[in-house]
């Protein structure tokens, strides 16, 4: 029964495996490397301060009850990023309505 449950593990392709988001922070990487990594993973969380800004590279997209939309930070060097494809909360969105 182990053996059966292994191979239909290997058999699942890698997108099964990594479904979470890579995660990095602003304050190790500049703007550029910071875009480049949002293109080469299609679905970063990038860390400021506290709390962060969650990223999907076209053609993926954002989670229900979101909005796709750019927002601004500071990177390693304390220049200010404005990136694309941010998703943010919408409360526009039917799935944010109790």
């Amino acid at each position: 029964m182990r053996s059966v449950v292994l191979v239909v593990a290997l058999s699942l392709p890698l997108p099964a495996f990594a479904a979470g988001a890579k995660e990095i922070k602003a304050s190790a990487y500049s703007c550029s490397e910071i875009a480049q990594i949002i293109r080469q993973n299609k679905k970063v969380f990038v860390r400021v301060g506290f709390g962060g800004r969650s990223f999907r590279y076209p053609p993926a997209q954002c989670s229900m009850g979101e909005k796709r939309t750019s927002t601004s930070f500071r990177d390693a060097g304390g220049k200010q990023c404005i990136l694309d494809y941010a998703c943010v909360f919408d409360p526009a969105s039917p799935y944010n309505f109790p």
